[in-house]
């Protein structure tokens, strides 16, 4: 199971390759090796062709990788949400996973967490809907 997950938010759009070169992320179940390599333009940059618009982009921190976990309860075991940890904005998919940017506002980085199985309505955020993002560049 943990591999089709992979496959669908990371592996898609990553330079390393299709899922052969997996190696188990420190955090969540999802590979630590990933690494954007789907490019826009110059102005874009680099994105996370898995993701949704606006949990895609990366900005300046070309080095950020998606961390998935199968559950809520194993996300709040290894990433506790607080204020060093801030949920941004949440998105519940078709498939019921829930995507999340947040903020590290002492470490001035970005996060994204995928929760395959989780309750939406317990994570603080902002929700960002199918429609919201249809209308967004």
């Amino acid at each position: 199971m943990t591999d089709k997950f992979v496959k669908q938010y990371q592996c898609v759009g990553c330079v390393n390759g299709t899922g052969e070169c997996f190696s188990k992320d420190d955090c969540g179940i999802g590979c630590g090796k990933h690494f954007a390599g789907t490019m826009a333009t110059p102005f874009v940059g680099s994105f996370l062709l898995g993701l949704p618009k606006g949990f895609c982009r990366l900005g300046e921190q070309k080095d950020l990788r998606p961390k998935i976990f199968e559950t809520s309860e194993q996300q709040e075991m290894e990433w506790e949400y607080d204020e060093l940890n801030v949920p941004i904005w949440k998105h519940k998919t078709k498939e019921g996973h829930i995507i999340i940017r947040g903020y590290m506002p002492r470490l001035n980085i970005g996060f994204i967490h995928i929760i395959l199985k989780g309750d939406f309505d317990r994570i603080k955020g902002f929700e960002i809907t199918e429609e919201y993002m249809r209308g967004i560049d």
